[in-house]
């Protein structure tokens, strides 16, 4: 297997996160001038209507905006290049099948020519890969996983 810069998949992390925010925050923005434009129409239910939707989409992307925030506050809480002998936070855990990083959900990432699954803790699997050790195995969907590494 290749060599895995972990600093490499922490970098796409925080992309993919800053990406996210500044999404949010133009959908935010675009809402927000969407629920100030609206003028008063001589139907009143279509203004009502249309102040009510304008409404919904500022809530949804303030949302976006607060979980995009939060996964940022997250990445920020481990050290990128650090190591364990345990699977945990900021781990890069090769696998026989699959190599998972242990951060924030991402999905799939290509790095360094290799895919990298960029999990969290909380998913299904990163909850069962949590203080795995070199040479344990885990069962998940009908799969047995054996650890090879964990960088």
């Amino acid at each position: 297997m290749p060599s895995i810069s972990k600093h490499a998949i922490y970098q796409k992390c925080l992309d993919f996160v800053e990406e996210r925010i500044a999404h949010a925050q133009d959908a935010l923005d675009a809402a927000t001038d969407a629920a100030n434009n609206e003028n008063k129409s001589t139907v009143g239910d279509k203004h009502e209507t249309g102040r009510a939707m304008a409404q919904l989409e500022q809530e949804k992307a303030t949302k976006q905006l607060h979980e995009a925030n939060e996964m940022k506050v997250a990445l920020s809480k481990f050290n990128a290049d650090g190591s364990s002998t345990k699977v945990a936070l900021g781990s890069l855990v090769v696998t026989d099948k699959i190599t998972f990083y242990i951060a924030i959900a991402v999905g799939k990432v290509e790095v360094d020519g290799t895919t990298v699954f960029v999990i969290s803790p909380a998913s299904p699997i990163g909850q069962k890969l949590m203080d795995l050790s070199v040479g344990d195995k885990v069962e998940f969907n009908g799969q047995v996983y054996r650890v090879r590494e964990v960088l």
